[in-house]
């Protein structure tokens, strides 16, 4: 077992990291992470952007081609992945089916040659943190879905481990049972204030548990932010664009100044915006989220024509989707309460947003 050292450092630090499966093409380009003690710590990408395979390496099952992976200052390289003490959930449960729910929690306890009594103290604990006390006694196969996790999840916790990985772990449940088990996870990782690290490709699951987050793409982390930060303040449009419901308008800068870009878009209009990540003289792609959106609206730089192509009713708003700009794709969510529900499509009305709510980022 891994104990920590003194150190100014993050519990989980990632230095220079690089990961390459034919020695040719990196997996994992330059990595550098830092991931305090009791974090809830989200990696979120698309499929074959890296994060699974950070997740690999963290755990020991994976192997750095370069750099060092350090867990309470002590480099973890060289050590199996039985001697790191760490927890791990997975998708697919990983439960042994011949084993009762009890037998499947002592496991790990067995393993550390722990006395009978303290093990079944500790299963019991386990069991009674995820409320699945009264089903020591069942088998695997016995159990739901949504049963089978939480036992998965009390198995990884029952030793006390100071780090808990989970890859997916909610992937395989229906979408009212993934929406809660992220509040209990979420629950449980407050109350114990165990470190965890979380792979998706789910954003709203990442925006909903996490205390930061980092989107990972090719290989690299695109951002490292809190979520609200995430998605308030959207660094380049790959964040933008897999980080909730965006609408994108392109063009070119024209000015700068004082933070904010005069944009010339494709179709001549001209609007302003929040230079972010973005040159004078050079092309851009516009980020506005829907809800900034507003229909009609004070007369400000940013007021234009649109059409209304279509409109979907989701109770408590409505999702209009316009042609703003030429962007048929242009969405306004509207609230039911705002008065705008005579809307109808073919219509043609104005919208409006404010220059800080729109971020002029890379093309």
């Amino acid at each position: 077992m891994l104990t920590a050292t003194n150190t100014d450092e993050g519990f989980v630090v990632f230095d220079r990291v690089q990961k390459s499966y034919d020695g040719n093409a990196l997996v994992v380009k330059d990595l550098n992470l830092d991931i305090a003690k009791g974090e809830f710590l989200t990696m979120l990408g698309p499929s074959g952007s890296g994060k699974t395979t950070c997740l690999m390496m963290l755990a020991g099952f994976e192997t750095a081609t370069h750099g060092d992976i350090r867990l309470g200052g002590q480099p973890i390289n060289n050590i199996p992945p039985h001697k790191r003490g760490i927890g791990m959930v997975f998708q697919n449960y990983a439960l042994f089916p011949h084993m009762t729910v009890g037998e499947n929690l002592a496991f790990p306890l067995e393993v550390r040659k722990m006395g009978k009594s303290e093990r079944d103290e500790k299963v019991k604990r386990a069991l009674d943190m995820v409320q699945m006390g009264e089903f020591a006694g069942r088998r695997p196969a016995q159990l739901s879905g949504g049963q089978q996790q939480r036992i998965a999840l009390s198995r990884a916790l029952v030793f006390e481990p100071q780090l808990v990985l989970m890859d997916e772990p909610l992937g395989a449940l229906d979408k009212q049972l993934r929406e809660r088990m992220q509040y209990e996870i979420k629950h449980l990782h407050e109350r114990l204030g165990v470190t965890v690290v979380y792979v998706t490709h789910d954003q709203s699951e990442a925006l909903t548990m996490s205390d930061r987050v980092a989107v990972f793409e090719d290989g690299r982390i695109q951002q490292l932010s809190s979520p609200d930060d995430l998605y308030e303040r959207p660094e380049n449009s790959f964040v933008a664009q897999f980080i909730g419901e965006n609408n994108k308008l392109s063009g070119m800068v024209t000015g700068i100044k004082s933070g904010v870009a005069e944009v010339t878009l494709d179709n001549g209009s001209k609007v302003s915006a929040l230079a972010v990540n973005c040159e004078q003289g050079s092309r851009s792609t516009l980020s506005i989220r829907p809800e900034r959106v507003t229909l009609g609206g004070p007369k400000n730089k940013n007021t234009t024509e649109a059409e209304v192509l279509e409109l979907i009713y989701l109770g408590d708003h409505i999702r209009c989707r316009m042609n703003v700009h030429g962007n048929e794709e242009f969405v306004v969510k509207v609230a039911n309460s705002a008065g705008h529900t005579h809307l109808k499509a073919g219509e043609k009305t104005k919208v409006s947003w404010l220059a800080e709510d729109c971020r002029a980022l890379d093309a």
